[in-house]
């Protein structure tokens, strides 16, 4: 009934295409896992609606300079049995470290595999701020093999909702969340670095602009023999085009983080940004993740500088252990 106001509403012209087009909901609806898993706006504070040059998408968009590897030089695992791939012989994990707890020579394999905790990630690397590797889909597994997990996509239903206290939006879902489920990626468009310096001096302010940009910089080495790594990081701008995890909010005291994903090992440079619950989330309640990963040592000089405080952007994440300011 929902779908048939919806559809009345925007009518079955041509020149309502351009309309639909820009429908937040229409957007939403396009998802890959939007029926079993939806997406709900809501507002029950004010009349402010989403903004209207944003628009939703399900995976980063490559801007101008930004490539992924070619054909030639992607590689997957040749693991024919699911269960291989949690040993020591599935390509996909050669760079992850040995793990010391089971068979040797067993490379740290990220979730579990069955049980409660199913796809889950393992407290180990939880509390670590380790990549994650997984199988993909140039890989001879399965598509349910039990290291696809970002892959396979979002499982749980989120609210963007309108917070009641001067925050802006904010997300939750609507259903318990275990620790170490997977909630979605951040997406947006991936642009150069000199593009998003660009894109912060022409905003208004550059520090709202760093609320939306996130730097693809976790194998960044300038030693490294692949030039894209070596040189400045790649930056993902989520403020026009993202999901829903663009509305999730910074706090000192998250109950997510981010996780640098790899897929394809060719596309290191342009790695997804997970985010996974590092605690058990009671239903309804607001999700957030630190916005700077407790990288805190310039925030902490900084504010005691005169000069540079004035110029600092002020946190109201409002938790017990609020730094102040985002930076």
């Amino acid at each position: 009934m929902l779908y048939q106001r919806h559809f009345d509403y925007h009518g079955d012209t041509p020149g309502r295409e351009e309309e639909k087009e820009r429908c937040h909901w229409c957007q939403i609806r396009q998802f890959s896992t939007y029926k079993q898993f939806p997406i709900a706006i809501i507002n029950n504070v004010d009349k402010a609606v989403l903004p209207e040059n944003f628009k939703f998408i399900e995976r980063s968009v490559l801007r101008e300079g930004v490539e992924a590897a070619e054909d030639a030089f992607r590689t997957g695992c040749e693991c024919r049995n699911d269960r291989d791939c949690e040993r020591l012989e599935c390509n996909c994990l050669q760079d992850m470290d040995i793990d010391q707890d089971t068979l040797p020579g067993s490379k740290v394999y990220v979730y579990h595999s069955t049980g409660e905790k199913k796809e889950c990630l393992r407290g180990a690397v939880l509390g670590s701020r380790d990549p994650i590797y997984e199988c993909h889909i140039s890989c001879a597994c399965s598509s349910n093999c039990s290291n696809r997990v970002v892959e396979r996509g979002r499982k749980i239903p989120l609210q963007i909702f309108r917070t009641d206290d001067g925050r802006g939006w904010g997300v939750r879902s609507s259903v318990d969340i275990r620790q170490g489920q997977y909630i979605d990626k951040y997406v947006g468009e991936i642009i150069s670095s000199e593009e998003a310096n660009w894109r912060r001096e022409d905003s208004d302010i550059a520090q709202r602009k760093d609320v939306y940009l996130f730097a693809l910089d976790k194998f960044s080495d300038p030693a490294s023999m692949d030039p894209r790594l070596a040189g400045p990081p790649f930056e993902v701008d989520g403020e026009f085009f993202s999901g829903p995890t663009r509305f999730i909010n910074h706090s000192c005291d998250p109950n997510l983080r981010s996780f640098a994903r790899v897929g394809d090992h060719a596309d290191k440079h342009i790695h997804d940004l997970a985010l996974f619950a590092i605690e058990d989330i009671p239903a309804g309640t607001e999700l957030t993740f630190d916005y700077v990963d407790g990288e805190t040592t310039d925030l902490v000089e900084d504010s005691h500088d005169p000069s540079k405080k004035k110029d600092m952007t002020k946190c109201l994440c409002g938790s017990k252990n609020c730094r102040g300011f985002l930076w």
